[in-house]
């Protein structure tokens, strides 16, 4: 993999479940890895939910090959929040991994 592909900052985050003092499990946003990425932006929508305009995009984030990124996790590059939809390695030579993401509506 062409290392001047690779671009932008992205961090990797995971939720992590703890309890407070009522015993309840909130979740905070831990980073687990910051990294270069190659970043795409494929094709953006608008729609309505709840009475409110919400903007989404697809993007396609690609990182160096990892095993220990899920679709639980959420990237955040370029001031935007990117849920993880789908975790695409290359399995043949293990060069890199494609994050299938959305923007919009995010868990965080």
């Amino acid at each position: 993999m062409r290392a001047g592909t690779l671009n932008s900052r992205a961090t990797i985050q995971r939720r992590a479940a703890e309890k407070n003092a009522f015993g309840q499990v909130v979740g905070e946003w831990v980073d687990v890895a910051t990294v270069w990425a190659n970043v795409r932006y494929f094709n953006g929508k608008e729609y309505t939910t709840s009475g409110q305009e919400i903007g989404a995009a697809t993007v396609s984030v690609r990182i160096r090959y990892r095993k220990d990124v899920t679709t639980s996790m959420r990237v955040l590059c370029g001031g935007y929040t990117l849920n993880i939809k789908a975790v695409l390695p290359d399995t043949a030579r293990r060069e890199y991994v494609d994050l299938a993401c959305e923007t919009g509506k995010n868990d965080g």
